[in-house]
C-alpha cells in the first residue's frame, strides 16, 4: 500500500486540490474561498495524500481572544470511505492540535453531531470526554 502523507496547505498550494477523492469535502470546493482561506495565517487545512491525491482532510481555526487564551476551533474531517479506520483521521487531527500548540493555544474544541459515532469515537480515542452543549444557529438574512 502506498504511503500516506499529511501536510498542511498554505498560499498557492490550491492546486493540491485538484485531485480530491469522494466524501473528503461536504460540497464543492469554491476555488475563490480556498485561495482566502489558504491566505489566512489563522486557518489551518490539513490534507492527507496518497498517489497525488488527496484522501482526507482537517480544517481548523485558531480562536483568537483578549481576555484568555487562544483556542484551536476543529471545523472539519472528512476522509473518504475507502480509507477511513486507517487512523488517517487521527493523524489528520493530531497534526491540527500540533498546529494549535505551536501557535500558543492552550485548548482545542470540536463538535459533532449526537448520533455522529465514528467522529464521537475517534474524539474520544484522542484522550477526552464530551461535554453536553446547546448549540444555535440563525439564519442572517433574517437578523
Amino acid at each position: 500500500m502506498a504511503k500516506i502523507e499529511i501536510r498542511r496547505l498554505g498560499p498557492g498550494e490550491a492546486s493540491v486540490l485538484d485531485r480530491v477523492a469522494a466524501d473528503v469535502f461536504d460540497e464543492a470546493i469554491n476555488r475563490k474561498r480556498l485561495a482566502v482561506y489558504l491566505r489566512e495565517p489563522g486557518h489551518l487545512m490539513f490534507v492527507a495524500i496518497r498517489d497525488g491525491e488527496v484522501v482526507g482532510q482537517a480544517r481548523g481555526m485558531i480562536h483568537l481572544h483578549p481576555d484568555m487564551p487562544d483556542e484551536l476551533y476543529i471545523d472539519n474531517l472528512g476522509v473518504t470511505p475507502a480509507f477511513r479506520r486507517q487512523g488517517i483521521g487521527t493523524r489528520l487531527i493530531r497534526a491540527l492540535l500540533k498546529a494549535g500548540k505551536d501557535h500558543g493555544c492552550k485548548e482545542a474544541w470540536v463538535g459533532t453531531e449526537a448520533d455522529n459515532l465514528a467522529a464521537k469515537a475517534l474524539y474520544e480515542s484522542l484522550g477526552t470526554g464530551s461535554e453536553l452543549c446547546v448549540f444555535f444557529t440563525y439564519d442572517v438574512d433574517k437578523a
